[in-house]
């Protein structure tokens, strides 16, 4: 059973940065394709970025040229690089593994989960 956990969120102001990290334990991550997804309160589980076994990258618009996904295979370690944080980013971020190769941003594909870290942004 692959398991997740985040570390990395807290309380910023806006335009600030931070980077999120999920470490893997008991499987190597480059088996899996992964995902940071956020859960803003009162609202659906979306998905922010997914990288695929092989390293391809997709972002939703909403943060594409602010947020960065990348992994660190050796350290079985995912990132999630957020840059000019908006309050709209205030959600707590989820990080999420699949077995499949491709990269996907769809939650019902993926049956591993982190426990999520909370990032607000405040103005």
């Amino acid at each position: 059973q692959l398991q997740l956990v985040e570390s990395g969120g807290g309380s910023v102001q806006v335009g600030w940065s931070l980077t999120l990290s999920c470490a893997a334990s008991r499987y190597p991550i480059r088996r899996f394709s992964m995902a940071w997804f956020r859960q803003a309160p009162g609202k659906e589980r979306e998905g922010v970025t997914c990288i695929s076994s092989g390293g391809g990258t997709t972002y939703v618009d909403s943060v594409k040229g602010r947020f960065t996904i990348s992994r660190d295979i050796a350290n079985k370690t995912l990132y999630l690089q957020m840059d000019g944080l908006k309050p709209e980013d205030t959600a707590l971020y989820y990080c999420a593994a699949q077995g499949r190769s491709r990269c996907s941003l769809a939650r019902l594909d993926f049956n591993y989960w982190g426990q999520g870290t909370q990032v607000t942004v405040s103005s």
